[in-house]
C-alpha cells in the first residue's frame, strides 16, 4: 500500500457526479462498483435511465475485473438539483463539456453548498487548473482529475494541484482514486493537455502524416501500433522499455548507440493538421478497417480485449508479490 494512502484512509463516503455523458457514468459505474453511494446530477431528465442502462451494459465486465460481484447493485440516486446532488458530497467529479466558461457557471452555483472539506476534481482533458479556479471563494479544494476513456476500465487518472491547492486534498484525492482501483499520477507542473493526452497526440499526429503521405493503409498502420509497441507500452512505459533495449548497458547504453537515428527520424516527422479535406481522407481509409462493424460491436470489442489484458496483468502482478515477500 502507498505511504500517502496509508497517511489518508479514503474516508468518501458519497461521491457527487456531475454530467451524466459517456464519462459521468462511467466514472459513477465505478464509484457505486466500489461501494460508494452516487449521487448523480444532470440537466436532462433521462439522465436516471440513461445511468439504469449503462450499469447493465458495464456490469459483467466490472465482475471479470474484481470490482464488483454479482450481488453488487448500483448506490445511485438522480437529483434535479444540484445543490442537492453536493449537498452531502464528501467528492464531487465534475464531467461537464469541455468549455470554461460552462464550467465556471456550474463552480459558481455550487460552491455555497459544497461541505467545508469537500474535494471538487475535474475531468477536464486539457483546461488549465489556473483557469477552472478563478471565480472560486476557496479555490484550493478543486483539482484536476483527468481520466483515459472509458474511466470503469482503463486504470488511469492524471491529478494535478497548483499552489493554491490545499495540502491535504492531492493524497486524499489520490487514496480515494486507489481505493476504487485507479492507477494515479501527479503532475509536478501545469502544461496543456496534461501527460497521456501529449503522448497520444504525439504518436497520432504521425499516424495521420502516414496516411496522408501514402506510406501505408490506415488499417496496416493502426496494426502497426496495436501489434508491435501498443503490446509492450501496455505493460511498461518507453523509457523502462528503451532501457532494457540497451542490454546489460541500459538507457544509456541505447541513447549512445541510437541518437544520431531518433534525431533523424524527429527531424523527418510530419506536422499534419486536422483540416476538412484530411479528416474526410482519414474518415474514408477507416472505413476499410471497420468492414461494417457497428459501434457497440467494436466498444464490446475493445472493452473484451482491454479486460483479457487487465485480467492477466494482475495475475502476474499478484505472482510478483507473492514471490517478493519473505519466507
Amino acid at each position: 500500500m502507498p505511504d500517502h494512502v496509508q497517511a489518508f484512509q479514503d474516508t468518501t463516503q458519497t461521491v457527487a457526479v456531475i454530467g451524466a455523458g459517456l464519462i459521468g457514468l462511467s466514472w459513477a459505474a465505478l464509484f457505486t462498483a466500489a461501494g460508494k453511494q452516487v449521487n448523480l446530477y444532470d440537466s436532462r431528465p433521462e439522465a436516471g435511465q440513461h445511468m439504469a442502462d449503462f450499469w447493465v451494459s458495464v456490469k459483467p465486465t466490472l465482475i471479470r475485473l474484481g470490482l464488483a460481484s454479482a450481488a453488487t447493485e448500483p448506490k445511485v440516486e438522480v437529483f434535479a438539483a444540484l445543490a442537492d446532488a453536493v449537498g452531502d458530497a464528501d467528492f464531487i467529479q465534475e464531467c461537464i463539456p469541455e468549455r470554461l466558461e460552462a464550467k465556471q457557471t456550474l463552480y459558481a452555483e455550487m460552491e455555497p453548498h459544497l461541505k467545508a472539506h469537500a474535494i471538487v476534481a475535474t475531468s477536464s482533458s486539457g483546461l488549465k487548473l489556473s483557469d477552472l479556479q478563478a471565480g472560486w471563494q476557496v479555490p484550493g479544494r478543486v483539482i484536476i482529475a483527468h481520466p483515459f476513456n472509458p474511466p470503469h476500465l482503463i486504470p488511469l487518472v492524471e491529478l494535478y494541484g497548483n499552489e493554491r491547492t490545499d495540502a491535504d486534498v492531492l493524497p486524499r484525492a489520490s487514496a480515494f482514486y486507489e481505493r476504487c482501483g485507479k492507477v494515479v499520477v501527479t503532475l509536478q507542473r501545469e502544461v496543456l493537455a496534461h501527460v497521456a493526452n501529449r503522448l497520444q497526440a504525439a504518436l497520432w499526429r504521425e499516424a495521420i502524416h502516414l496516411v496522408l503521405e501514402g506510406v501505408a493503409s490506415l488499417k496496416d498502420i493502426d496494426t502497426a501500433v496495436h501489434a508491435g509497441p501498443g503490446l509492450r507500452w501496455a505493460v511498461m512505459g518507453p523509457h523502462l522499455l528503451l532501457n532494457l533495449g540497451g542490454g546489460e548497458g541500459g538507457l544509456r547504453a541505447y541513447c549512445e548507440q541510437f541518437r544520431d537515428s531518433y534525431h533523424q527520424w524527429w527531424d523527418d516527422l510530419g506536422t499534419p493538421q486536422l483540416t476538412d479535406a484530411n479528416i474526410d481522407t482519414l474518415v474514408n481509409a477507416l472505413q476499410a478497417e471497420i468492414d461494417g462493424r457497428e459501434y457497440t460491436e467494436l466498444r464490446a470489442e475493445r472493452d473484451e480485449k482491454l479486460v483479457a489484458i487487465l485480467g492477466a496483468m494482475k495475475e502476474v502482478d499478484a505472482r510478483q508479490r507473492q514471490a517478493r515477500r519473505p519466507a
